[in-house]
């Protein structure tokens, strides 16, 4: 596996596995714990996820104030531009996002650290996401950012004719600048 500390922020590291293809496929490993030691030697997922979502779908910025969780993204059907942005106060790099296209074409993945809000949009006519995360889900601790707030300015591929498709609760988001953060 390669690990590359995105452009803009150090943290945040774009994955690509080693693939073995031959007439009958192709394998791959997305996760050895020695490899993934190099990122934390700690890490230790407790929790994976699955979501299917159509196109035009833009989940997030979700975190959690208490249970910070890491995530390690990655695409199985379709393709999304991933997010993650820094909330952690006293980072040189706090309210910096990354954006990266991952798909299951390009079996690229995406490592987000705790103390980043995370989301994505979906690009193709559906995607199917699974992530592996550091801490387990609690709703009471859950928090969203605006996906659109301009303190963030957040390139999203969106087309200029098409209005993301979001939750009810994170409609409800707030702005960086009242959000929670750590």
């Amino acid at each position: 596996m390669n690990f590359i500390p995105s452009a803009n922020h150090p943290d945040v590291i774009i994955i690509t596995p080693d693939v073995f293809a031959d007439q009958r496929g192709y394998f791959m490993e997305t996760f050895q714990k020695t490899s993934f030691s190099k990122i934390d030697p700690a890490l230790d997922f407790v929790q994976d996820n699955q979501v299917f979502s159509k196109h035009g779908v833009l989940r997030g910025l979700h975190y959690q104030i208490r249970h910070a969780q890491g995530k390690l993204v990655r695409v199985i059907a379709g393709e999304i531009f991933d997010v993650a942005v820094d909330i952690r106060k006293k980072s040189p790099r706090f309210g910096k996002w990354v954006g990266v296209v991952l798909s299951a074409y390009l079996k690229n993945q995406l490592w987000v650290p705790p103390g980043f809000a995370h989301g994505y949009y979906v690009m193709s006519s559906s995607a199917e996401v699974i992530y592996k995360v550091t801490d387990c889900y609690d709703a009471a601790s859950e928090r969203c950012i605006r996906w659109d707030d301009p303190q963030l300015a957040i390139k999203w591929p969106i087309q200029a004719d098409l209005t993301p498709v979001i939750s009810a609760k994170d409609a409800k988001g707030l702005l960086l600048s009242e959000a929670e953060l750590y």
